[in-house]
């Protein structure tokens, strides 16, 4: 089989006015970005289409494919007969050219421009990058300059990102030498950046300023909060660096179903949805729109549906968690250089895993669920049998994908089975309420959704709640930083555990992104590069083709 960048290159893309004509959008409402993407403007009004949110269950090293079905199930949506929108996450290029490789899909299941979308694509990520630091640099300015807001240098939370894996960076000083105060500094990824949640919660130009106006630079030496508003300049400045990032990009899948892509947010420690301008658009623009959150269902579908349905007033129709074989008989105790033979032990006890998730959309957030195995060729007969009996008896239907080889053909089965979810009637609860406390929250999230006896917090933790509570954000729904890898806050705890609490370590307040964030356990907010990362496999040759990019 031809690799994926040989794949998107065998197409011939349609030209962006035509993927934006089949959403009715025409003349000043895209902005082509060359032939093949373009900014496009967001409805004011319009149809109110079915969302459709794809998670999965706790990630493996396996992969899962969640992206690639949530392309495949778009085009396959297409194929029989609807009118269908994906909204997506834009790629970070850490990830690019690290360990994970690109977010555009695999194998026939692809949005394209393949190599644009995953490299520097419209520009957003360098604008969100450049606002971030423009906003640094001004606070580090201020403080050279006489330190009128009596910024105590030891304590700035805001720091520098840019969009690369680069562990050199995660602790560093700087001002030496006289240029400007010496203080530690620690550097981002981009993904991670308030400024990146921001962009993908802003409704428009407005809630775009106040939201970054709200950014909590640090204390002062009276231990009272500086936000960015109070940094002159900061906010207008800021703004005008993201004034075309605001807007959506167009693109399409391979079979020309149209794409919005924009945002990308780490689902660890952020909301890990795109944006919020990119769903309404999706869902004003066409019958449904087919939409992704980050790792596995208790981090990105809980975010999304605690926090940004909340934040945006809509909610999904249906949700599709995406499994395979593989990845449950890892959970369920295989080694990896097993995993394509056939192991019903394993597979079993690595299905709890997926229960779980399916109890958490069924009876927690009272939504119909599909389950998308992403099949394998090694995948038996008794394998695929046993998954789909044991789903059924959670009232549940689980279709067997090949969108990886057959595109939209392989996902119309899904489509058929997602549409018929759609039509049953639901009302979205949530896993705790918004006047509730911030450790009632934490406790609705870590009891309900992982299965956790219970929680613990380090002191400082409980000193920031007081805090945040005090200075009344308490209202503000909570992230919940932890592992991906597991239910639990330990990654090695894999399928379903029991009898284990989640540990809190600390409670910060992000004020521009509207939420609190909850760290349990460590959290890499600037990733490092592994021994072998994906950069020493992509090339450009001498007629300007790429290689190797995934």
């Amino acid at each position: 089989m031809l690799s994926d960048i040989e794949i998107a290159e065998s197409v011939q893309p349609k030209d962006i006015r035509e993927v934006a004509a089949e959403l009715g959008l025409g003349g000043d409402e895209i902005s082509p970005y060359g032939r093949y993407k373009a900014k496009i403007d967001v409805p004011p009004a319009g149809r109110q289409g079915k969302l459709i949110l794809v998670t999965a269950i706790n990630p493996t090293a396996s992969g899962e494919g969640k992206t690639t079905v949530s392309i495949g199930l778009a085009d396959g949506m297409r194929r029989i007969g609807k009118k269908v929108c994906l909204a997506l996450r834009e790629p970070s290029l850490g990830p690019v050219f690290g360990i994970k490789g690109g977010a555009a899909g695999g194998g026939y299941a692809q949005v394209i421009p393949m190599a644009d979308i995953n490299l520097h694509f419209t520009g957003d990520l360098h604008a969100i990058t450049s606002a971030n630091n423009l906003l640094c640099a001004l606070v580090d300015n201020h403080i050279f300059r006489g330190n009128g807001l009596k910024i105590d240098p030891r304590h700035i939370f805001f720091h520098r990102c840019m969009d690369m894996n680069d562990r050199s960076l995660t602790n560093i000083t700087i001002g030496q030498k006289g240029r400007g105060a010496e203080r530690e500094e620690h550097f981002d990824i981009t993904a991670a950046s308030e400024v990146m949640a921001i962009l993908c919660l802003a409704r428009d130009y407005r809630d775009l300023k106040e939201r970054l106006g709200g950014i909590i630079v640090g204390l002062n030496t009276d231990g009272e909060y500086v936000f960015a508003r109070d940094i002159p300049g900061a906010v207008g400045s800021m703004a005008v660096l993201l004034k075309d990032a605001l807007q959506p990009n167009l693109v399409q899948t391979l079979e020309g179903t149209p794409a919005i892509v924009h945002g990308g947010p780490f689902a660890n420690i952020a909301h890990g949805c795109n944006s919020v301008r990119a769903t309404y658009a999706a869902m004003r623009l066409a019958d449904y729109a087919v939409t992704e959150a980050g790792f596995g269902a208790d981090l990105g579908a809980e975010k999304f549906l605690d926090a940004k349905c909340r934040i945006a007033g809509i909610e999904p129709s249906a949700v599709v968690i995406v499994a395979t074989v593989k990845a449950l008989k890892l959970h369920g105790g295989a080694e990896k250089s097993t995993l394509s033979e056939e192991n019903l032990t394993a597979l079993a006890g690595g299905m709890p895993n997926l229960f779980k998730h399916i109890e958490n959309m069924q009876q927690v957030y009272k939504k119909p669920v599909v389950v998308a195995m992403n099949r394998f060729e090694s995948d038996t007969p008794a394998e695929i049998q046993y998954v789909i009996d044991e789903v059924e008896k959670r009232g549940v239907q689980a279709i067997f994908t090949d969108v990886f080889t057959q595109g939209g053909k392989g996902g119309e089965a899904l489509a058929r089975a997602v549409v018929a979810a759609c039509d049953l009637p639901s009302a979205l609860q949530y896993a705790y309420a918004l006047d509730s406390s911030v450790q009632e929250k934490i406790a609705g999230v870590a009891t309900r959704v992982y299965g956790a006896d219970g929680v613990d917090y380090a002191p400082a933790a409980l000193e920031s709640i007081a805090r945040i509570e005090a200075r009344g954000f308490g209202h503000l729904p909570v992230i919940i930083a932890k592992t991906q890898y597991s239910l639990s806050d330990d990654e090695k705890l894999l399928s379903r555990p029991t009898g284990f609490r989640i540990r809190v370590r600390d409670v910060v307040l992000k004020g521009g992104a509207g939420f609190i964030v909850v760290i349990a356990g460590k959290i890499m907010l600037m990733p490092g590069l592994s021994a072998h990362p994906s950069a020493e496999r992509i090339s450009l040759d001498d007629d300007g083709n790429i290689h190797g990019l995934s």
